[in-house]
């Protein structure tokens, strides 16, 4: 699994011209499915995301997480995020899980933080969507399942 997270004072989805999610202050994650990946990848990932301490403390350093401001997250899936652009100019999307496969992962990491005790909204699998988000800082960071563990 591959997530593009970005620290927001807000963001939301829209598909054909209407708000299918939206939150305020916390995460923007754009979450690539790999082929392989398992139940044991979206729970790593998805716990390193919720305890991430990118938000600032009174001091204004980086330590604390979405746990502890009581943030929002909001997931949508990237199939894109799987792209191979090493060679030639288009890109190859051959690491990237089939759909059925990836909806499932998908709609167990959004479970997963949701049992976490963290307000979730979603965009919609597989529609073309816009997403719009005030990134915070700018903090933006890439996570691999792999590297989480």
């Amino acid at each position: 699994m591959r997530a593009v997270v970005q620290r927001v004072t807000r963001s939301a989805v829209t598909v054909d011209g209407v708000t299918v999610g939206a939150i305020g202050a916390g995460l923007m994650v754009l979450l690539g499915v790999a082929a392989g990946d398992t139940e044991r990848e979206v729970v790593v990932l998805a716990d390193k995301i919720a305890h991430l301490r990118i938000f600032e403390d009174e001091a204004g350093k980086m330590n604390r997480s979405l746990l502890d401001t009581g943030g929002a997250m909001l997931v949508v899936s990237q199939f894109t995020l799987l792209g191979d652009c090493r060679k030639g100019r288009r890109p190859s999307f051959v690491a990237a899980a089939p759909p059925e496969q990836a909806k499932t992962r998908y709609e167990q990491f959004v479970t997963r933080i949701r049992d976490l005790g963290i307000e979730v909204a979603t965009g919609r699998f597989r529609a073309l969507m816009q997403v719009s988000l005030v990134n915070d800082g700018p903090v933006t960071l890439i996570l691999e399942s792999g590297d989480s563990q």
